[in-house]
């Protein structure tokens, strides 16, 4: 799976002009499921994310987690996050999982991400959304958590 997380001060999701997902401090989660994928690699994702220190301590060190500083979740399905853009100028997408797979493993994160995380909100798979941050730092970090049969070959 694939994801970036943006560290936010605010962010929020429409639909259609309607707000359907918004939090404070925490982090804007996009997230994409590609062909391979399983609930492993995002249960994986999860666990990563939910312990990774990008938040400031005291002292002004990256050293707490989104669970440590009670921040929230807003988790956006974003397929375009397997773009191909090795050959000519129209990027492919070849290498996301198909639509029925992509929101299964979708919902799946979504739902665990709520059985782990107190806040949790989201967009809504497949939608035209409209994304709004204000992006804390700023800190950007991709991630991605490779299916464990490619992580076995190697």
């Amino acid at each position: 799976m694939i994801s970036v997380l943006q560290r936010v001060r605010q962010a929020h999701v429409e639909v259609a002009g309607q707000t359907i997902g918004r939090i404070d401090q925490g982090l804007l989660v996009l997230v994409c499921a590609e062909q391979g994928d399983t609930e492993a690699e995002a249960d994986r994702l999860l666990a990563k994310l939910l312990k990774l220190r990008i938040f400031n301590d005291p002292a002004g060190k990256m050293n707490l987690s989104v669970q440590d500083v009670g921040g929230g979740l807003l988790l956006v399905s974003q397929f375009t996050l397997a773009a191909d853009t090795r050959g000519g100028n129209r990027p492919g997408f070849s290498q996301a999982a198909a639509p029925a797979e992509g929101r299964r493993l979708y919902d799946h994160f979504v739902q665990r991400a709520r059985a782990q995380h107190p806040q949790v909100q989201t967009g809504e798979f497949a939608a035209d959304m409209q994304v709004h941050l204000v992006n804390d730092g700023p800190v950007t970090i991709p991630l991605r958590i490779e299916p464990a049969a490619l992580l076995q070959k190697r």
